[in-house]
């Protein structure tokens, strides 16, 4: 099994960045998503779910209206569109896979907002 994490990196605030998260050794479609981020110091936190269809989302109250997850069952992959960046969004992104009592995590990828 393996989540594989891309597109972080340095960015001002108020820009954009794309995450995309490849899946490979499970059955993809069969597994909601989520993406969690971790600041220094900080606890892991939710960032955006998405279930398996892709018909739900939700989020946290802090990126509501400018981060959107979405997920590509077909090439197993799950993004997450942020817009609108703040130095407060700086932190480790991880994607996760839950089902039932099967969890997965991705190595993580860094995002720095800062000018």
């Amino acid at each position: 099994v393996q989540l594989v994490e891309s597109g972080g990196g340095l960015v001002q605030p108020g820009g954009s960045l794309r995450l995309s998260c490849s899946a490979s050794g499970f059955t993809f479609s069969n597994y909601p998503m989520s993406w969690y981020r971790q600041a220094p110091g900080k606890e892991r936190e939710l960032v955006a779910a998405i279930t398996s269809a892709g018909d739900s989302t939700n989020y946290a109250d802090s990126v509501k209206g400018r981060f959107t997850i979405s997920r590509d069952n077909a090439k197993s992959t799950v993004q997450l569109q942020m817009n609108s960046l703040k130095p407060e969004d700086t932190a480790v992104y991880y994607c996760r896979a839950r089902r039932l009592l099967q969890i997965y995590w991705g190595q993580g990828t860094q995002v720095t907002v800062s000018s």
